[in-house]
């Protein structure tokens, strides 16, 4: 279903670095939901009738699996601890969209038994909700997808992407490379260095190819972002994580990222709001301690632009007197 996603050169602060254009396999599934989702496009489901997942109202995730669900003929719950008045009133984005493919989205905090879930993290929440709603008895026909496609099935999306990484290395003689990407829940920075790891054994390119995946948090810090990987693969496996020292929270409008990303997609390449600032920023910092040479480095671009719809607004509104 999805082609090899081509690879650009871009300047960034003076220097070439190369982006993996994940954001054009697909319309209604760019980037890392491409590649998490991908399992489930290539698979027999045909036993599911029901998709239950989670996360924020306007996530990337959310409108990715609302196409999946139509795709494939599925009701689609979709839990979130919390909808906006004002996108309640004025729906767009993935919010919007997901809604249009017929995606049921539920408030938590609105459910009858609300005391008992509200003390709980989103996720045992879920665990909550799905093992004690009636209408997910029949567990045969329920497909629950975690927060952020943070599952097992992920893995094999993004073993393909690994395999392409290694093809565009050997095409263009990259023996050392560092293979950027911020992370969420990191579960595409996990597999991908698992991945990379491997396959590079098995083809025996380990003397001749170095290959390092580096990623950032930019939810809950580094710590948080090691649990989330201890969750998917063996610490062999854990990919480098780098920051800038500075603390982001998920999802506030900051005037540092926002500059960076007017910086960025000035290379013509739009990048989203959320995640890619954030990158950036510790990519940069990162670039510019290193007093060794850095070898090539290669920025996974993971889509997710649907969401600036909403996000850009709020930056301009925030910061009008500058824009």
């Amino acid at each position: 279903m999805f082609s090899i996603s081509p690879v650009q050169t871009m300047n960034f602060g003076g220097r070439s670095i190369y982006i993996k254009r994940d954001d054009l396999l697909h319309v209604d599934f760019s980037g890392n939901k491409a590649r998490k989702f991908y399992h489930f496009l290539h698979h027999d489901y045909s036993h599911v009738t029901q998709l239950v997942a989670s996360g924020s109202a306007q996530a990337n995730s959310l409108y990715s699996m609302s196409v999946l669900a139509k795709r494939q003929g599925w009701r689609f719950d979709y839990y979130v601890s919390h909808i906006s008045e004002f996108l309640l009133q004025h729906p767009q984005g993935n919010y919007a969209a997901a809604i249009q493919n017929g995606a049921n989205i539920i408030d938590v905090s609105h459910l009858t038994d609300v005391e008992n879930l509200q003390s709980m993290h989103l996720d045992d929440a879920m665990q909550y909700i799905v093992s004690s709603n009636p209408s997910y008895a029949d567990k045969k026909q329920l497909l629950f997808i975690p927060e952020g496609g943070r599952c097992e099935y992920a893995e094999t999306g993004i073993t393909q992407l690994a395999c392409e990484v290694i093809q565009w290395a050997q095409d263009q003689q990259k023996n050392k490379l560092k293979v950027f990407l911020p992370s969420g829940t990191g579960t595409t920075a996990a597999y991908l260095n698992k991945q990379l790891t491997q396959q590079l054994a098995h083809l025996s390119l380990t003397k001749v190819f170095t290959i390092e995946v580096l990623t950032c948090s930019t939810v809950g810090g580094d710590e948080y972002l090691r649990q989330q990987f201890s969750q998917l693969v063996d610490e062999v496996y854990f990919p480098t994580i780098i920051n800038d020292g500075h603390k982001y929270h998920f999802g506030k409008l900051s005037r540092r990222c926002f500059d960076m990303w007017n910086t960025v997609c000035q290379s013509g390449i739009e990048f989203e709001l959320l995640y890619d600032p954030v990158g950036f920023l510790v990519l940069q910092h990162y670039l510019n301690s290193n007093t060794v040479n850095v070898t090539d480095i290669l920025y996974i671009h993971q889509g997710g632009i649907l969401g600036n719809k909403t996000m850009l607004p709020r930056y301009q509104r925030k910061f009008s007197h500058t824009v």
